[in-house]
């Protein structure tokens, strides 16, 4: 009864350690498939984190190139108004002396034709008056 009880506690313990060596067999299994899962969802995170920092890195770019692209705007149209104003300065500086210039020159036509007048004038007294003492 012994020798049976000795057998069949071997047997158990036997098949103990079967289904133990069976079962951490599983486990190590299951544990390789749920490391190889998890570094696939790493993987795949990694990489989106990836995506998502380059996508918001091409934003920043493109916002940043249209900011650039604002101001060159903005400095072109300042550009553009203040040698619009020069020009409107320079052109009504060029119309003011022009005008000088013409008043100068019709002042001077004016005296040469007072001073003609003055001239015609003395010689018709002159003449008038040699007239009356001919007469």
């Amino acid at each position: 009864h012994e020798r049976e009880h000795d057998r069949e506690v071997s047997e158990l313990a036997a098949k103990h350690k079967e289904e133990m060596e069976k079962l951490r067999a599983e486990l190590q299994e299951e544990q390789r498939h749920l490391l190889d899962e998890l570094r696939q969802q790493m993987a795949a995170a990694h990489r989106a984190e990836h995506e998502q920092a380059q996508l918001q890195s091409q934003t920043l770019h493109s916002l940043e190139l249209e900011a650039l692209r604002l101001t060159l705007n903005n400095m072109h149209t300042s550009q553009l108004e203040l040698t619009q104003s020069n020009l409107r300065k320079e052109k009504e500086t060029a119309l003011m002396e022009l005008r000088e210039m013409l008043n100068d020159k019709r002042a001077q036509e004016v005296a040469i034709l007072q001073s003609r007048h003055q001239l015609e004038s003395e010689k018709i007294r002159e003449q008038c008056v040699k007239e009356k003492e001919d007469l």
